[in-house]
């Protein structure tokens, strides 16, 4: 009996080992966001002390007299991420669907292989792309067909310059659709045969199986695959920094120049010899430090709170 405890006993002990290991790995990450936190906020002291909260509300940017804000940047950034979820999401949920319920198995094969291929282009490439090649088409075709079927719209006026929030929106959507696409096909094959094979027995259709069974069941990773592209899209610099025009300026129209937090580190972080000027922006990289983590702690939220109404007992979570 004994030397049974004593066998328990050293089984036990890699065991430990191993737990004591993967707890170390899990509070690392915490400690290197820490650290990143910590570091932008010592090195922001500056701007702070010079600009206090109004550094976010002000959208002068003006190096030469050490105006500094936020506000542009800060606005460049959402707009161009709204722009690139609306259309990436709608998307991705259809090419998942048809890879998964509509589409020949082989045909299936290749067009995924394409698609994770997409996700493995260069974000310089997706930019080079849209400012020699998109943007004039741009220019040329869709913008000016926007302004003239939307006259009235403040979000389509403006000279057609190819570049700006529009297309900055789009090059960012094209770059986050493989991702998307890629988790929504996974969790789509994550929904049991047996409950698409009852829906079909009942009698419904390929669209009210999909639309009221493999959507319903998966609608948690949706939901995540969703935010994973907005994580992806909202700190991307250099293909919006070719695109997005790069001014401090904020304007209702998407055809107007402007810029995000990444792209102004981009472009000005090299030339900031100035100590406030390089201290306002390493605000900026604190502000979207801060930006995405609170995107991320609300999107858990939002999750959780489906997950009561859609749990796996009802039919609704993956």
């Amino acid at each position: 009996m004994i030397e049974r405890l004593r066998q328990l006993k050293y089984v036990h002990k890699p065991d430990l080992l191993f737990k004591a290991l993967t707890a170390a790995c899990a509070l690392l990450v915490f400690v290197v966001m820490a650290g990143m936190g910590w570091e932008l906020l010592l090195n922001s002291r500056l701007s702070i002390e010079a600009f206090g909260l109004s550094f976010l509300f002000s959208d002068a940017w003006n190096p030469v007299t050490k105006q500094f804000g936020a506000l542009s940047s800060l606005y460049g950034t959402l707009v161009s991420t709204a722009i690139a979820l609306v259309l990436a999401v709608p998307v991705s949920l259809v090419i998942a669907l048809f890879l998964v319920e509509l589409a020949p198995p082989r045909l299936s094969r290749v067009v995924g292989a394409a698609i994770e291929l997409l996700a493995a282009v260069p974000s310089i490439i997706f930019g080079m792309w849209g400012l020699f090649v998109f943007a004039p088409f741009m220019a040329d075709t869709v913008q000016p067909a926007l302004g003239k079927a939307s006259p009235f719209l403040p979000l389509f006026k403006g000279p057609p310059m190819g570049i700006g929030y529009l297309t900055a929106g789009i090059i960012l959507a094209l770059m986050i659709l493989p991702f998307i696409s890629a988790v929504m096909r996974d969790v789509f094959l994550m929904t049991p045969a047996v409950l698409k094979e009852a829906a079909y027995g009942m009698g419904a259709t390929t669209w009210e199986a999909t639309r009221k069974v493999t959507v319903r069941y998966g609608l948690l990773g949706l939901m995540g695959a969703a935010f994973l592209g907005l994580g992806r899209a909202i700190g991307e610099t250099m293909a919006v920094t070719f695109v997005i025009g790069n001014s401090h300026a904020i304007s209702a129209s998407l055809f107007d120049a402007g810029n995000s937090i990444a792209s102004t580190l981009a472009n000005e972080f090299t030339e900031a010899s100035d100590p406030l000027y390089l201290s306002s922006l390493l605000e900026l990289g604190l502000v979207l430090f801060l930006l995405t983590v609170v995107i991320q702690i609300v999107a858990q939220w939002w999750i959780k709170r489906l997950g009561k109404d859609f749990a796996p007992g009802a039919g609704g979570g993956v």
